[in-house]
């Protein structure tokens, strides 16, 4: 069963991605980045080239040729049509189509209490399901 990860309190979601997807890709995992819209995938692109002098994170954007072959993807909208179903950072507001998919998914909540509140209907959710939560909470030790 899909294990699901709420990271809440993040003050930048954009960075904070960079973050995890640069643990992955150490780890040696795949990853897929579903942004808000398009042009929060422009900026998750952006940022992952720009993340670092010594990282490099191979990425692409979903649909891309190379995807198959590239561990990192970065999407909007619908994710059934990904290459590969490791671990899906979730960046939007909304429950992701298809989570049974992925193995893990990470759910990242900002500091904003509208994007706070989704990120609870979503816990509330996924509980209801029976799906393994785990809460991680920034800040806190």
């Amino acid at each position: 069963m899909t294990r699901i990860d709420f990271h809440t309190n993040i003050p930048d979601k954009l960075s904070y991605a960079c973050r995890l997807a640069r643990k992955a890709y150490a780890a040696r995992g795949k990853l897929v980045l579903l942004a808000d819209s398009a042009e929060q995938a422009a900026a998750l692109d952006e940022a992952l080239w720009s993340l670092s002098d010594t990282d490099f994170l191979p990425h692409v954007m979903a649909g891309d040729a190379l995807a198959p072959h590239t561990p990192i993807i970065i999407c909007h909208g619908e994710v059934a049509e990904l290459p590969h179903h490791d671990m899906l950072v979730n960046l939007t507001r909304a429950t992701p189509a298809n989570v049974d998919l992925f193995q893990r998914v990470f759910e990242i909540i900002s500091t904003d209490e509208d994007d706070a509140a989704a990120g609870r209907k979503r816990y509330v959710a996924y509980k209801q399901q029976a799906y393994p939560l785990t809460h991680f909470v920034a800040g806190q030790s």
